[in-house]
């Protein structure tokens, strides 16, 4: 279900500014005297149901003499799994399945270890159930090579770090209590789920909650953080690649996550197919937190998040622009992506580098704004 590919003038686009935008991520992947600091990239904007088409930078990987980038490469996504993972549970969510108003404990009985009997469903959407980021023994897990049902397990036994529902700290972890809710209720691991119910009626072929069964050669390869160098544990490791974190472990090409965009933007469907309804993407993206009355209000004001997807954090250092409207809606990840969709505009961005995206989070942010400046 490839997206038809369009001239930036037909689709109300400035292109002279978004070949600025090309010439800039360029420039960043070429090196000069030494490595250049953004291994590799891509760029992809669509509006009104089409995309330009996409362009690739750099090389496939962040060492030394790696080959050309390939037009088919495929990204890993990191955080911007989190939302895909959710949009799948609110597929269940429409089946009367799975109630976000319910204690998880209802679900997954285990769960309520600690005195998490009232952390609700939707504190695992919105980032307000007190778990943490990650687990105490995260990189000791990865270097024993731990299958994904250990990491559950351990996620489920957690302590929280506040009572559900009165902050909001970024959770990977609730995200995978969400994936292993999906599991229960549907009685399919989470990476078949998202096949069944998203990649393949999407058309999808270039993406996967994990590598396996798709060409290795087409993964894009990306920095990794210090506590991962010489480890046989790391994002580009094959045990790392195959594992298919729900909170962080998809690959896809640009043009398959513009599928995605364009479904969201579209009020669940696309073609003929329809994924789920205009309420559901409504809910998906409108601030949550100002329902939540013992959130800190100055985390509802200013951090909105919707159900697994972020708001622009407008007038902090989160914010993925300047140019962005209230309503636009979309995600980061750690290896240096970013999406966002604006309804007002009927427009779209994909930016997916292969540079950690911490070291220089303004870069992420600079082609964001020249982008969102294309837009007529």
């Amino acid at each position: 279900m490839a997206l038809e590919y369009a001239k930036p003038a037909e689709i109300g686009l400035d292109g002279d500014r978004l070949a600025e935008a090309a010439k800039l991520l360029d420039e960043w992947t070429t090196p000069k005297g030494g490595q250049a600091p953004v291994p590799g990239g891509a760029i992809l904007v669509g509006r009104k149901g089409r995309i330009v088409e996409p362009q690739f930078f750099g090389r496939q990987g962040p060492e030394t003499g790696a080959e050309a980038i390939r037009r088919d490469g495929m990204f890993l996504l990191a955080s911007i799994t989190k939302p895909i993972t959710y949009l799948a549970a609110m597929i269940l969510v429409e089946r009367g399945q799975l109630n976000l108003s319910d204690p998880v404990m209802r679900y997954l009985p285990d769960f309520a270890a600690h005195h998490k009997e009232e952390t609700l469903v939707l504190h695992l959407f919105t980032h307000t159930s007190g778990l943490p980021d990650m687990l105490p023994d995260n990189a000791e897990l990865r270097s024993q090579h731990a299958p994904l049902d250990v990491f559950i397990k351990k996620a489920q036994d957690l302590v929280p770090l506040f009572p559900p529902g009165t902050g909001r700290s970024y959770q990977s972890m609730g995200t995978l209590i969400v994936a292993e809710l999906i599991q229960k209720i549907s009685g399919k691991s989470i990476a078949q789920f998202l096949h069944d119910e998203l990649f393949e009626p999407l058309k999808m072929s270039s993406s996967g909650l994990g590598s396996k069964g798709l060409d290795r050669k087409r993964l894009v390869r990306v920095e990794t953080p210090e506590y991962q160098a010489g480890s046989d544990f790391g994002w580009n490791s094959l045990y790392w690649q195959e594992f298919g974190a729900p909170w962080g472990g998809m690959f896809a090409s640009p043009e398959d996550l513009a599928i995605i965009c364009q479904l969201m933007l579209n009020g669940g469907t696309l073609g003929e197919e329809r994924i789920v309804s205009p309420a559901t993407v409504e809910s998906m993206t409108t601030n949550q937190l100002v329902f939540q009355p013992e959130v800190p209000e100055l985390e509802r004001r200013a951090h909105p998040w919707g159900l697994g997807w972020s708001l622009n954090h407008r007038g902090t250092s989160r914010s993925w622009g300047a140019l962005l409207g209230p309503r636009t809606f979309g995600h980061t990840g750690a290896t240096g992506t970013m999406c966002w969709m604006d309804p007002d505009r009927d427009g779209f961005c994909v930016l997916l580098t292969s540079a950690i995206r911490s070291r220089a989070p303004w870069r992420l942010v600079h082609l964001s704004n020249m982008v969102a400046s294309a837009f007529r």
